[in-house]
């Protein structure tokens, strides 16, 4: 699991660029002289799993390259309540104008790789994949997604342009399941995957018959869920979609899909609580 590093260096400018806006660290530079120095530790105040840490490092050293940084924790680590997650030591005018910037990095991706370690434990001992999808924070979708894999989950699609995955608003216009699965096939190369979203036992068998790698299974209860297992009987892919909480995915997984797809895991993510401590 390892971040680009040309997008670990872009994300992190674009960061800072914002948080600096046209004058700086007005505050930093009012109250610390450009001589001080602080050793500074980066602390979970909650337990859970960590991700994001080479783009909190990135943060401190674009500010300051004398500053001395050291990770205590590697990402995809669980980490406990009041445990050291980095050190960072030098001018503290840098530290203080990285630390949010570094803090707002990890506690998000940590949070998202947190929750999907609770979705994937949730689903034990079922071989079912739970996935993140598109549904991210405009900007950030490969960071979530990284912080997903941290946690144990999978990847959906990156973008428009991995597979073709043929909605309910794509059926509606082409005229049907058969008309829209024949015109996909009919672009699509021997690298391409090609899923349909279904939402009925009728329209899977429908997609079925036309022939089809993966089949999105839409908000199914788990009744209809198992029919679909049934009916398909190994022949696509299936994937379950649509109001997947935790206490529910175990009985999804249950019924023998092959994937689970969660929303949430990068839409509504709660924030791992992290600190920064500074010690003069």
């Amino acid at each position: 699991m390892n971040l680009n590093p040309s997008l670990l260096t872009q994300m992190v400018q674009m960061a800072l660029a914002e948080d600096l806006g046209r004058r700086g660290d007005l505050t930093t530079e009012a109250t610390v002289r450009a001589e001080t120095t602080a050793h500074a530790q980066m602390v979970a105040r909650e337990a859970g799993v960590v991700a994001g840490m080479a783009l909190a490092r990135e943060a401190f050293v674009a500010l300051d390259r004398t500053l001395e940084v050291r990770c205590l924790v590697q990402d995809g680590d669980v980490v406990r309540a009041s445990q050291p997650m980095l050190t960072v030591a030098g001018r503290a005018s840098g530290i203080l104008t990285a630390e949010r910037v570094a803090l707002n990095f990890v506690g998000h991706l940590s949070g998202v790789a947190t929750l999907t370690a609770a979705f994937v434990e949730a689903i034990k001992p079922h071989p079912t994949q739970i996935v993140c999808t598109r549904k991210t924070i405009p900007g950030l979708r490969a960071l979530q997604k990284y912080a997903v894999r941290c946690g144990g989950g999978f990847n959906h699609r990156f973008g428009l342009d991995d597979a073709i995955l043929i909605k309910d608003n794509h059926i509606a216009i082409a005229g049907g399941i058969q008309r829209a699965l024949l015109a996909a096939k009919s672009v699509a190369g021997h690298l391409v995957k090609i899923e349909i979203e279904v939402d009925t036992l009728a329209q899977l068998e429908e997609a079925l018959r036309e022939g089809v790698d993966i089949i999105l299974l839409d908000n199914m209860s788990l009744e209809e869920l198992q029919k679909a297992v049934q009916i398909n009987a190994g022949r696509a892919l299936l994937e379950a979609s649509g109001n997947m909480s935790l206490e529910r995915v175990n009985a999804v997984a249950a019924t023998g899909v092959n994937v689970i797809s969660v929303g949430a895991l990068t839409h509504s993510v709660k924030n791992l609580d992290i600190g920064l401590d500074i010690t003069l």
